[in-house]
C-alpha cells in the first residue's frame, strides 16, 4: 500500500496523531472470553495487526467498544449496491458496476439518491475466533446517510467472518441531504465479537444477553427508569409529547436544502435542513411515506460499563417503517452509578410506502444487549468526546445547538 499523507495535513487542527500500541495492563481474559471486544482488546489487535492501516490508526478513532472506520482515497460511483457473495471479491464485482472514479483527497460530494462505493483504509487480518460486524456512526445515521459495511467473500452486509483476510469497503447512499466528503472521513465504524470454542451454533450471537438475565440486570442497574418491557430485548416507545418551551416533539428533513460537510462540527442552522414538527392534542403523527423523522423514545435508557447495546434489525410486524439506521450504544451511555438512566434513544424513522400514524407512547423498537469480554478502559461520554451522553431529542453533531 502506498504511504499516505499526514492526517493533520489532512484535517488541521486535529491533535498530533498518536501511536496505537497495546497496554500492558490488557488482560489475556479479553481473548479468552465469549463476548464483544473492549477497547484495550481492540488496541492488542492493532498492535499485533490484525487491524492496520496506513496512515497507521489514531487513538481517537478506538471508542470504548468499536473502531472507527476511515474513508480512502477514492471513491466509485455504481449502479446499483451489491454483495461479492462467497466465491467473489468486492474488486470483482466492481469492474462491472462502477460508472465513474471520484477524488477524495481534495473533498467531494457525494449526491443525494446515488450510490456510492469506497475502499476503507482499514484491513483486517482476524484471528480464528473473532468476526466483525458493523454500523454507521450516530451522526450518520442521523443524516439520513444508508452506509453498509462490505468485505470480500461474505453473503450479507456489516459483517465479516471470523478469520477475515481482507480488506474493507464502504457502501455509501445519501438519501436526503447531499454530503461532502473527504479522504480519512468517518462514517461507519466496526466491532469485534469473540467466540470461544464451539459451545454455540453458527447462528447465535456470542455474549448476546437472555431476556432472563436482562431482568436481573434491569433489577441491579436499571436500565430505563420504573419498569422495563423486556421482550426479545428491551422494547422501547416513541415519544409524541411536546418538549418545552417550543413544544415541538421532533423534525423532519427538509430536501434539497444543500450540501453537509460531515467533517464540519455545529456549522449548520436548523431551520434550513430541518421542518420542526408540532402536533395537535392528540400526540399522533402522520408518517408521510419516504420522508426522514427524528424522534427521540420516551424511555430514558443506560448501558451499564459491562455491556453494548445494539436496536435489533428493524421488524416488518410493527408497522412499514423503519426505526435506527444507527446501532450502537457504547458502554456507559446513559450510565451514572446510582441514578436514573439519563440519555433517550434518538431514532431515525423513515415510512416505506404508504403513510403509517405512530401515537405516543407506540412500541418502536428494541434494544438488545451483549456483554464485553471484560469493562473498557474508557467510557461513553467520559472525556473522550462523546456528543450524545445525556441526549433528550437530538440532531447530529453537525447542527448549532440552541
Amino acid at each position: 500500500m502506498q504511504s499516505a499523507e499526514p492526517q493533520d495535513k489532512l484535517f488541521p487542527g486535529l491533535p498530533e496523531r498518536a501511536t496505537v500500541t497495546a497496554p500492558a495492563e490488557t488482560p489475556k481474559s479479553a481473548f479468552a472470553r465469549t463476548g464483544i471486544l473492549p477497547s484495550q482488546a481492540i488496541r492488542a489487535l492493532i498492535a499485533a495487526g490484525e487491524i492496520k492501516g496506513a496512515p497507521e490508526i489514531d487513538e481517537n478513532q478506538i471508542q470504548p467498544a468499536s473502531l472507527d472506520l476511515r474513508l480512502g482515497k477514492v471513491a466509485y460511483r455504481i449502479r446499483a449496491s451489491f454483495l461479492p457473495g462467497p466465491g467473489a471479491t468486492v474488486r470483482d464485482k466492481l469492474f462491472e458496476l462502477k460508472f465513474h472514479e471520484i477524488d477524495l483527497t481534495k473533498g467531494a460530494v457525494l449526491e443525494a439518491g446515488c450510490v456510492y462505493l469506497v475502499p476503507l483504509i482499514e484491513q483486517l487480518k482476524l484471528r480464528s475466533t473473532i468476526a466483525g460486524f458493523a454500523n454507521p456512526k450516530s451522526s450518520t445515521g442521523r443524516l439520513d446517510v444508508f452506509t453498509r459495511l462490505i468485505a470480500d467473500r461474505q453473503d450479507s452486509f456489516d459483517t465479516v467472518e471470523e478469520g477475515y483476510d481482507g480488506p474493507l469497503f464502504a457502501e455509501i447512499c445519501p438519501r436526503t441531504f447531499s454530503i461532502k466528503v473527504r479522504y480519512g472521513s468517518r462514517l461507519n465504524q466496526i466491532r469485534f465479537r469473540r467466540r470461544v470454542g464451539q459451545q454455540l451454533d453458527a447462528d447465535e450471537k456470542p455474549g448476546r444477553v437472555t431476556d432472563k438475565l436482562l431482568r436481573e440486570l434491569h433489577s441491579d442497574v436499571g436500565l430505563v427508569e420504573g419498569d422495563a418491557a423486556i421482550r426479545e430485548g428491551l422494547n422501547l416507545r416513541i415519544s409524541l409529547a411536546p418538549i418545552p418551551p417550543a413544544g415541538i416533539v421532533g423534525y423532519r428533513a427538509r430536501r434539497f436544502a444543500g450540501v453537509i460537510d460531515v467533517d464540519e462540527i455545529g456549522a449548520y442552522g436548523v431551520n434550513q435542513f430541518w421542518e420542526a414538527v408540532h402536533l395537535d392534542g392528540d400526540r399522533r403523527l402522520v408518517l408521510d411515506p419516504h420522508e426522514f423523522y427524528i424522534l427521540a423514545s420516551k424511555e430514558s435508557v443506560s448501558v451499564p460499563p459491562g455491556y453494548v447495546a445494539e436496536m435489533a434489525p428493524f421488524d416488518p410486524l410493527i408497522g412499514e417503517y423503519r426505526v435506527h439506521y444507527a446501532g450502537f450504544f457504547d458502554p456507559g451511555f446513559g450510565y451514572t452509578e446510582g441514578k436514573a438512566p439519563g440519555a433517550k434513544a434518538v431514532l431515525e424513522v423513515r415510512s416505506l410506502d404508504i403513510p403509517f400514524i405512530l401515537e405516543d407512547g407506540q412500541i418502536v423498537g428494541r434494544l438488545v444487549y451483549d456483554k464485553l469480554t471484560n469493562t473498557p478502559d474508557t467510557l461513553y461520554g467520559q472525556g473522550i468526546g462523546s456528543h450524545y451522553q445525556a441526549q433528550g431529542l437530538k440532531l447530529s453533531k453537525h447542527f448549532k445547538q440552541a
